[in-house]
């Protein structure tokens, strides 16, 4: 299993793209989670293959229909703190 942080810019707040990423991790069967950031920034942790965490990614690029994605940052995570098996949407940081 694999660990990616990725921070997604542009017009992501307000538009569910939070839920839209929280149905699509559950979907595909991704550990971690998502939230909102006070600078305007969607933040998401995901655990799972190469596979699915590729189309995650994928998705975070194009996101819920009312979004307009300018940039997604992937990092990996080589340490990653403990995560819920079940996906979840955290409060705003």
């Amino acid at each position: 299993m694999m660990v990616r942080q990725l921070r997604i810019r542009g017009l992501v707040q307000g538009v569910g793209y939070r839920a839209g990423f929280n149905a699509r991790a559950h979907a595909l069967r991704l550990s971690g989670w998502v939230r909102n950031r006070s600078d305007g920034s969607v933040e998401a942790m995901v655990a799972g293959g190469d596979a699915v965490l590729a189309q995650i990614i994928d998705w975070a690029w194009h996101g819920p229909s009312g979004a307009r994605v300018h940039e997604v940052t992937v990092d990996e995570v080589a340490d990653p703190v403990a995560m819920d098996e079940q996906f979840r949407i955290l409060p705003t940081l």
